[in-house]
């Protein structure tokens, strides 16, 4: 009975129960190898079940377990979820800072425990840092206002919705607009504004008020993130103005892409969070186990110079959209056009 209750209780919890053939006793099969942390900033945004299912698959496939927690872009929550987290005995810390400027004494418990840290996506400043995981945050910005400035033949009134203040993929997004838009004089930046937890509610507000101000007389916006962009999108309708204004946005949404194909939206930029997640995951196994670490470059980040593997960007409209989104198996064929759109096809 004490066994079959066991196996009860393993089942209740969510977890597989497993058999040692030899002595016939349970084993837990998630309680195996490595243990890892990942701490992303928030689940607000749709990528991220993106990154914690691509990243928790490659754990578990070489072998490792993750403790996974989110803090609601809370830098409170995310004190009290890396005290969980290391009190559960972790050999590694993934984290997403939800402030870069602030994170470093995250990284100090950490490795006062022992513990390696990896760095997600954004970086933490002043921290003695594993690895740090990212995307080509500058070029994201780049891609976004060249194709502004190609749809606006140079000139006109635009927004820059910028996600949180003190995130670097936030400051890398928009200093890569801005070194294109310095180049075009005839093109005025009526608002530049950051956006606290970079909330597509906040974003659509600001969109709003811009409007009201410059009377409908805006050309391009262009957002840190796709949920941004949709919040953009949700203020031009009201309007009267999708398909009028260019928006181009990043990480490529499913909502995203069905506004590029809609017509809403001209621009997005699809980062391979398969890729991101996947190597991520592969880098903290590797420190777990005390293997060398594979990397592209090196990044200082006010203390040292940092591993840094990078994550490649691409631009995407409506006619790549097939070959990035679809292809690549990103998002399926259905979920874009969705199923009646199929059908008439």
């Amino acid at each position: 009975m004490r066994f079959l209750s066991s196996i009860l209780v393993l089942v209740s919890l969510g977890l597989t129960p497993t058999f040692n053939n030899a002595s016939g006793s349970l084993l837990n099969a998630k309680g195996k190898g490595p243990k890892i942390g990942f701490i992303l900033s928030t689940m607000q945004e749709e990528r991220y079940q993106r990154d914690k299912k691509v990243f928790e698959e490659t754990v578990q496939k070489m072998g490792g377990q993750v403790v996974f927690s989110s803090c609601n872009n809370s830098e409170q929550n995310q004190a009290a979820e890396v005290d969980n987290l290391l009190s559960q005995g972790i050999q590694v810390l993934v984290i997403q800072p939800v402030n870069g400027d602030t994170a470093a004494s995250f990284v100090k418990q950490a490795k006062e425990d022992g513990v390696a840290v990896v760095d997600y996506d954004r970086l933490i400043k002043n921290a003695s840092i594993d690895a740090y995981i990212t995307e080509d945050s500058m070029k994201v910005g780049q891609l976004q206002a060249e194709a502004a400035v190609k749809f606006t033949r140079g000139e006109g009134n635009y927004v820059l919705l910028m996600g949180q203040a003190g995130h670097s993929v936030a400051e890398a997004r928009t200093a890569g607009v801005m070194s294109v838009l310095k180049n075009y004089p005839k093109i005025k930046l009526v608002v530049k504004q950051y956006h606290p937890g970079w909330s597509p509610n906040l974003a659509m507000q600001t969109t709003e008020n811009a409007l009201t101000q410059q009377k409908n007389n805006i050309q391009a916006i262009l957002a840190n993130n796709s949920g941004m962009a949709h919040g953009a999108i949700q203020a031009l309708e009201e309007q009267k103005l999708t398909g009028k204004v260019f928006v181009a946005g990043a990480d490529a949404d499913l909502a995203a892409i069905q506004d590029v194909v809609a017509g809403k939206q001209q621009f997005e930029v699809f980062i391979s969070i398969h890729d991101m997640a996947r190597r991520a995951a592969e880098t903290a196994m590797a420190l777990a186990q005390k293997q060398p670490l594979k990397y592209d470059s090196e990044v200082f980040n006010g203390l040292a110079k940092i591993k840094t593997v990078n994550t490649p960007v691409f631009p995407v409209d409506k006619n790549l959209v097939e070959e990035r989104i679809i292809k690549t198996g990103f998002h399926t064929r259905e979920a874009v056009y969705g199923k009646t759109a199929l059908l008439k096809n």
